[in-house]
């Protein structure tokens, strides 16, 4: 069942970059040109992987999850159930949050791009 849910948030962290639009004051702006620009932008932004970082950050999570399991189970006489019940709550919550800042990471590069090109990107 995690390995599902592993791989759904995987799956859906991936197209972030490339369903992500920003807010451009396009007044006077060729639609054409900014197109190819934020294609161009997005690819850039591509080079960041939400899926990675949520990776590392789950790991990271679930060993300080599993630690903390040992000792709160060691008290109460399963350890190697409480090393797996925090391993798998920290990993869990630790992947939720390495996607949301990989995301997060993408955006800004796709709106720091786009001003680099001079766009006025309203959103931050």
């Amino acid at each position: 069942m995690r390995r599902v849910v592993s791989l759904a948030l995987i799956l859906v962290l991936a197209g972030c970059a490339q369903s992500y639009q920003p807010v451009v004051d396009t007044k006077g702006v060729d639609n054409a040109k900014y197109q190819q620009d934020l294609s161009e932008c997005r690819q850039y932004a591509e080079q960041v992987s939400p899926a990675g970082e949520a990776a590392t950050t789950g790991l990271l999570g679930a060993a300080g999850g599993a630690a903390l399991g040992a000792i709160v189970g060691a008290f109460s006489g399963g350890a190697g159930t409480g090393a797996a019940i925090g391993a798998a709550t920290g990993g869990a919550v630790g992947a939720g949050a390495g996607g949301v800042s990989g995301v997060s990471e993408q955006k800004r590069i796709i709106n720091n791009c786009l001003r680099g090109r001079g766009y006025n990107v309203l959103n931050s």
